[in-house]
């Protein structure tokens, strides 16, 4: 899932979003919509969409205890005779807001991909946020099957002059097995991925640019997803609307 549309559930959406613009249902409940356009689809710097722009939305119900509960939905494309052209992904949680400047984020997210269901996963996610720094991780223990994998990141946010946000990102990547495999044969389970995000709301809406980056070569990344250029350094340009 891409992680600027992702996020937009109850705490990171604090962060991505305006959550005076939800719509308010009752009391309790409000109903935040988003949809997107980014010129690619990066998840943990890995692309999904072979470099190509991607249409994203998200629906997510939050009430007021801090319990939420979307879908959120994306194009996808992996090549090689893949049949499946969408992700669509579930997702529960919790928010509590500590004070202003401290926050807690948990969740659980379903990963469904139409018509190739062997990609389907789930991951357990945690996050907290301090004083503009937040620390999180994604956990699944179902990847390809029985494949484990922990993402673990360190963040951190601020606003420049002209109220323009930049957000950086560092995160490691784990898998179980070591599934990467350089052109020399040697073999690793894990690897870096970093981001630098500017962000500026104009005309009513969120435009964003990103640098994306791996540590993984193109023969980790050709052994790995088929392609070699799905991994390397990028600019990714968004433009989002939240409802």
């Amino acid at each position: 899932m891409n992680h600027a549309l992702k996020m937009a559930v109850a705490g990171t959406l604090l962060a991505h979003c305006n959550l005076s613009s939800a719509i308010t249902l009752n009391d309790d409940f409000s109903l935040a919509l988003e949809a997107g356009v980014f010129s690619d689809y990066r998840m943990r710097g890995l692309s999904q969409t072979q470099g190509d722009p991607a249409v994203q939305g998200s629906a997510t119900l939050l009430h007021s205890s801090g319990l939420y509960a979307g879908v959120w939905s994306s194009n996808v494309d992996f090549g090689l005779g893949s049949k499946t052209r969408q992700e669509l992904d579930g997702y529960v949680g919790y928010y509590w807001q500590a004070t202003d400047d401290v926050s807690l984020d948990v969740a659980w997210y379903k990963y469904v991909y139409p018509k190739v269901g062997g990609l389907n996963y789930s991951e357990y996610f945690a996050e907290l946020k301090a004083y503009g720094a937040k620390l999180g991780g994604y956990y699944s223990d179902d990847l390809m099957g029985d494949q484990s994998m922990l993402y673990s990141y360190l963040g951190y946010g601020f606003t420049l002059p002209g109220e323009v946000s930049l957000e950086a990102r560092y995160g490691w990547v784990d898998y179980k097995d070591p599934v990467w495999i350089s052109a020399s044969g040697a073999t690793r389970d894990s690897y870096d991925e970093w981001e630098v995000k500017l962000g500026k709301n104009l005309f009513g809406l969120d435009w964003s640019l990103s640098y994306v980056d791996t540590d993984l070569s193109r023969a980790e990344c050709a052994n790995y997803l088929g392609f070699d250029d799905l991994c390397s350094a990028t600019l990714v340009a968004g433009v989002s609307k939240t409802f």
